[in-house]
């Protein structure tokens, strides 16, 4: 069963009150951690658990006067906790408060992805499997190739998901890492303990090493690890264009009772799902290359990566939810047409064959070269004659000099050309069906 897509489950994890929320829990720890060293009086870190809260509201009317989300957030929570909130912070830099709570944020909406990314694998797998024996050209520079099914390539791009979901996972893991080692990373004011004791309240690793920062190569990573993922679902994407085009129709998105495909043409009935989502990875990929740009700061830091990660942060992880949920919805629901595949399929006349051909005649002992020049040869003569290829080949006296027409026949044979499909289904998806 496909979960429905709702957009405010990752909406949430972007809000300001997670946001804040998130850097209480940060600042409380931190309390926690200072009071067990006697940096911080049981007294007073028992008011701030007590006391210690916020409104968004009013941290946003006092930003607007000092111009700081974080001395404007601690203003909030001082006026709420009293004398005690002087411990509040102490030892501490913003960036200790924003890249650690952006790193909880980060991890959070990559669990909603690899929901995401399940949820596709699973309908991909349950189409691949439906399509398994369902014959189809496959196409190289758009024409005509040779023979595969709609389940391979439905298997095909499951394997890729199931890549991307490895990398989702490793971008991850890359990416859960805070810091709570104050203004250039040395510890200066506050020991290595409290920044563990805090990055593990808060489900992270501390960072081996930082500056002012987390360094922006593992953002970098993982943002270009969303992009990746956005290609493949425009691969796929565009692929379903091309089965939708009039004059392949072999598969086409849903069209929904109401729907309508052009405001002058009733006829029409666009790939608009495949289109859009084909237009949006682009804004993934675009995004991936503002996170790269972020890796080089000055010194030990500058707040140029701020302003982009505010934006590329909540934008790309809700745009791949919503690509991924739009995607899983379109192939579940993707209308097939073997007839068409079969009918497309046969066009050709069987000349989609004529490497079986050529490599029997190899088989016999001619160059590779001189089977060539007799196969292509009786191709051509069968499409310039709009002939089946194999009429032309048992016709064909220099052919039939090395192959006998039950050995034409043979090599024009769809279940032969087919036959390890069943074999490359148990390398994608193991042995149980």
């Amino acid at each position: 069963m496909i979960p429905r897509y709702t957009r405010k489950r990752m909406a949430d994890v972007w809000e300001a009150e997670n946001r804040f929320r998130k850097w209480l829990q940060i600042e409380v720890s931190a309390c926690e951690a200072m009071s067990k060293l006697g940096l911080v009086p049981a007294a007073a870190l028992k008011e701030v658990r007590k006391k210690a809260g916020f409104d968004v509201a009013r941290i946003e009317e006092v930003e607007k006067i000092v111009k700081h989300d974080v001395i404007a957030f601690l203003t909030v929570v001082s006026e709420r906790v009293g004398p005690a909130a002087r411990y509040l912070h102490l030892g501490m830099t913003s960036s200790d408060v924003l890249d650690t709570s952006f790193a909880v944020q980060l991890v959070e909406a990559c669990g909603i992805l690899e929901e995401d990314l399940r949820a596709l694998l699973a309908v991909l797998k349950k189409r691949a499997l439906q399509h398994r024996h369902t014959p189809i050209i496959g196409r190289t520079h758009g024409m005509h190739a040779e023979p595969t099914t709609f389940g391979l390539k439905l298997a095909l791009w499951y394997a890729e998901m199931e890549r991307n979901l490895e990398r989702l996972e490793r971008a991850k893991e890359r990416v859960a890492y805070g810091k709570v080692s104050g203004a250039v990373g040395t510890f200066a004011h506050l020991p290595p303990s409290v920044e563990a004791y805090v990055c593990k309240r808060c489900g992270l690793k501390p960072a081996p090493i930082s500056n002012q920062i987390i360094q922006r190569d593992r953002h970098a990573e993982f943002f270009t690890t969303l992009a990746l993922i956005g290609s493949s679902i425009e691969k796929i994407a565009v692929e379903i264009r091309h089965l939708q085009r009039t004059e392949v129709a072999e598969a086409e998105e849903p069209f929904t009772a109401g729907q309508k495909g052009s405001s002058a043409m009733p006829h029409k009935r666009n790939p608009i799902a495949s289109e859009n989502l084909a237009g949006l990875s682009r804004v993934l990929r675009g995004n991936a290359l503002a996170a790269m740009e972020n890796v080089a700061l000055w010194h030990e830091r500058d707040i140029s990566h701020s302003s982009v990660e505010r934006v590329i942060g909540p934008d790309s992880t809700t745009l791949l939810d919503y690509m991924l949920n739009r995607l899983t919805h379109l192939i579940a629901n993707l209308v097939v047409y073997p007839q068409n595949m079969k009918a497309n399929l046969e066009k050709s006349r069987g000349l989609v064959f004529s490497e079986g051909i050529l490599l029997r005649l190899v088989q016999k002992g001619l160059t590779r070269e001189e089977s060539y020049a007799l196969v292509q040869k009786a191709a051509f003569k069968a499409l310039k004659a709009k002939r089946n290829f194999e009429t032309i080949l048992i016709r064909d006296r220099a052919i039939l000099r090395y192959l006998k027409p039950a050995e034409i026949k043979e090599s024009l044979n769809l279940a032969h050309t087919l036959r390890h499909a069943d074999e490359i289904f148990r390398r994608v998806f193991g042995k149980r069906k």
